[in-house]
Order: C-alpha cells, then sequence, then structure tokens
C-alpha cells in the first residue's frame, strides 16, 4: 500500500493520464484545505486538469461536488456534482452536471457500506438519471469497462489509485479499459 503524500500521488495519477480530481479531506482545517486545494490546481494547470472541491464552497476554484444530502438548491456554479446511492436521490437533481453514483462493488476505501448496486443497479440509475453518472466505489481496472457498458459516463477511483505502488500505472490502466469501451459505445471516461 502507497503511504506517499497525496500531492505526489495526485501527480502520478495525473501523470498516467488525470485529468479532474476530486479534493475530499473535510476532517481538515480550512486553511490547509485551501493550501491543498491551492497545490492540487497547480499539479492539474499544466494538463488542462480540474479540481472538484467535495462541499459548497470551492475554495477559490469553480467545481463542487455534494452529499446527497445537501445543500438544495446547490450552488450556481460551472461544475457541480453530486453523490447519489439511489433513485430518490437522483430525482432531487436540480443544477447538478453529473451524479456520482456508488457504491457500484463493494469496497476496501468504505468498508461495509453499502449494499452495493452491482452493475445492474449502475444500469437502472444510469438509466434514470437525468444527468451523467460516474460510477464510484470498488472501481478497479478489472470492472471499469462493465461500469461503462452498464451506462456509467465515466468511472471515478479513489483507493485504487490512491493505495497503488504506481499510481501513474494504475490510472494509466483504468483509462485503457474506459477508453477500449469508448470507442466500442462511444462515451467514457475516467476521473
Amino acid at each position: 500500500m502507497s503511504r506517499r503524500p497525496l500531492v505526489e500521488t495526485v501527480s502520478a495519477a495525473v501523470e498516467g493520464g488525470a485529468r479532474c480530481v476530486v479534493l475530499r479531506e473535510k476532517d481538515m482545517a480550512p486553511d490547509e484545505r485551501a493550501t491543498l486545494a491551492a497545490a492540487l490546481r497547480a499539479v492539474l494547470a499544466d494538463v488542462d486538469g480540474q479540481l472538484i472541491v467535495a462541499g459548497p464552497d470551492p475554495l477559490g476554484g469553480s467545481a463542487v461536488h455534494l452529499a446527497a444530502a445537501g445543500p438544495y438548491p446547490p450552488p450556481d456554479l460551472p461544475l457541480v456534482g453530486r453523490s447519489c446511492h439511489d433513485e430518490a436521490e437522483l430525482s432531487r437533481l436540480s443544477r447538478e452536471h453529473y451524479a456520482m453514483v456508488s457504491p457500484v462493488f463493494p469496497t476496501p476505501s468504505k468498508p461495509g457500506y453499502g449494499p452495493p448496486l452491482r452493475l445492474d443497479g449502475l444500469a437502472r440509475l444510469a438509466a434514470r438519471s437525468p444527468v451523467p453518472v460516474l460510477a464510484l466505489g470498488g472501481v478497479t481496472p478489472e470492472n471499469a469497462g462493465g461500469c461503462l457498458a452498464a451506462g456509467a459516463a465515466g468511472v471515478a477511483v479513489m483507493g485504487a489509485v490512491m493505495r497503488a505502488d504506481d499510481p501513474a500505472g494504475v490510472f494509466r490502466q483504468l483509462r485503457g479499459a474506459a477508453l477500449s469501451v469508448k470507442t466500442a459505445a462511444g462515451r467514457g471516461g475516467v476521473w
């Protein structure tokens, strides 16, 4: 398991092709979180990447990812996403640009969280969502293509990259899986 600093891990993922990063770290002090956001934006700047901040405050940026519970309505920003776990949560979407649907598979990052949707549940939610959905939770290079084939517009990963000894290599594998489905079906991406 990787123990490298977060900025170093994200830099490696960017080297492997990552272009969008969600900053979670909600337990950090506000000033430390703002400093981390600035450092991550600097990493992403060279590749025209996007930092999305979890929570309603974009920390000087233009993109946020919100919890299913709120706030409602979402802030009026150029990019707003929301976590969703079922049809009821998807039905509350208003100005969001995407929904991150989870957990698709059991995940070591949140053991016991679920129950997992599996590919059939993901397909059902993707078909009913008013916005593109991203699959999250237990996504690996081996199952990313199945998520896209089930109707997800892309996949979001945390543990597979954050725990990897080679985050760039893992991200390249994820990107390869997404590109193979995108080529076949005309969609797909990795966050």
